[in-house]
């Protein structure tokens, strides 16, 4: 007999309490997300790892599997029709998404695996022929380790010198600072929108508009950013910015960089093979325009569409809401847990998306993280893929509850309660 999911985990419906805020109906929004309704250590689920992966939607994952069951074909070039309605959906996610972040063109957005692709596309696509000796990339203190190892690989590579703008002990970035690194040599600017650990929002176009003085093109991580913000990637005034889908209430394996169409025209392909060129002889080959020069091979198909059903999903309620809701959320959350004895909490800006990262006396975050999940809460423990940051503030890992639009103070309060069980079972 086969075994089916839900009888492999017991469902719990869901009981919160505050439903409503920002204009959400956060009740009925929990109930589009099928992974909400189950048990984890016979209790009910409380997910509060989203900056790592977000949930998704039942109508994304109806999207992917309604692709296989009736699209399911190849995309570009086919002359039968599963292959032209899957290119058709294919291209038409491209456009959704290009709508979502207010690109000019749908073209200037590509698919790629994820954020992590996308930079090393413009490392190796664009900088790696434009960098060199005495030339500067600069970065901030708040990076993800992979928006700082591909540029220390590209510095290796050509001579370039890395520069890094500091912070202060609220997680905010030194303008200053950055205004005195930018010069005639700096060739990129390589930014987090939003910190995965800090929460810290930047301000985009200022520093767009700063490193623009100088000749300088900005690349923007918005793998924190496209989750929680409303993007409009010409309002922030930048020139690449990357996104990734699982992040987005999407599937995983999938992303998109944006970037203008100018720069992408001028930049070499990162990957060869099927689809990418124009025409292959054994002496040479031209490529394809863009964005079908950056996606050889097959594409993540399937992945394209369910983004782009998250993409929709998301624009039922509008980011504006999701934004305001998740602000309210995260201003209780510092209240809650700052009233926690021996807590310490790590990036306390004004303006955060809804990232808190703590560190707790005596308890080792990965202690954190095991009793919490005993108590069916899902945190995220260690250095959060940003060791620079855990060493500036003097800590070897921490612990982060991050929240997206289908949290609630219920769960909140059950984190606090968590943490204090933490104390009894250590004794602190």
């Amino acid at each position: 007999m086969t075994v089916t999911v839900a009888q492999q985990r017991p469902m719990i419906s869901p009981q919160v309490g505050q439903t409503t805020g920002g204009g959400l109906d956060v009740e009925s929004i929990r109930s589009d997300f099928p992974i909400l309704g189950r048990a984890v250590r016979d209790r009910r689920l409380i997910y509060l790892d989203n900056a790592a992966t977000t949930q998704k939607p039942r109508s994304v994952i109806e999207a992917i599997e309604r692709f296989y069951e009736e699209d399911n074909a190849n995309i570009h070039r086919g002359v039968h029709l599963l292959s032209q309605q899957a290119t058709f959906a294919y291209e038409r996610a491209r456009g959704r998404i290009a709508t979502f972040i207010n690109a000019p063109e749908s073209s200037e957005c590509i698919f790629l695996r994820g954020t992590t692709e996308a930079t090393n596309l413009v490392a190796h696509g664009y900088c790696r022929l434009r960098c060199g000796p005495g030339d500067e990339i600069i970065i901030t203190h708040m990076e993800h380790h992979s928006n700082i190892v591909p540029w220390q690989l590209l510095c290796e590579a050509t001579g370039a010198t890395l520069r890094v703008v500091p912070i202060d002990d609220e997680g905010v970035l030194d303008l200053k600072e950055y205004e005195s690194l930018l010069n005639d040599k700096t060739c990129l600017v390589a930014v987090a929108h939003a910190s995965n650990v800090l929460g810290t929002v930047n301000p985009i176009r200022q520093m767009s508009d700063l490193a623009h003085r100088h000749g300088a093109v900005v690349f923007v991580d918005g793998a924190q950013g496209a989750p929680h913000l409303p993007v409009d990637v010409q309002e922030l005034g930048c020139d690449f910015y990357a996104f990734s889908g699982h992040k987005l209430f999407g599937p995983t394996g999938i992303g998109v960089l944006w970037g203008q169409h100018a720069l992408l025209d001028d930049m070499s392909p990162y990957e060869g093979g099927g689809s990418m060129i124009q025409s292959v002889t054994l002496e040479s080959s031209t490529y394809a325009d863009v964005p079908t020069r950056f996606e050889a091979g097959t594409p993540d198909i399937s992945g394209a569409i369910g983004l782009s059903a998250a993409v929709d999903y998301l624009n039922r309620f509008g980011m504006e809401a999701i934004a305001a809701y998740e602000d309210e959320l995260l201003e209780y959350a510092h209240q809650r847990l700052a009233d926690v004895d021996g807590i310490r909490l790590i990036g306390t800006a004004p303006g955060k998306v809804s990232v808190v990262a703590f560190a707790l006396a005596d308890a080792h975050p990965h202690d954190i993280g095991t009793i919490l999940d005993m108590e069916g809460i899902a945190v995220r423990t260690g250095h959060h893929c940003a060791q620079p940051l855990m060493s500036r503030f003097g800590v070897p890992a921490m612990a982060r509850a991050s929240f997206a639009f289908y949290n609630t103070r219920d769960e909140v309060d059950a984190l606090v309660t968590g943490i204090g069980k933490i104390r009894e079972v250590l004794g602190g």
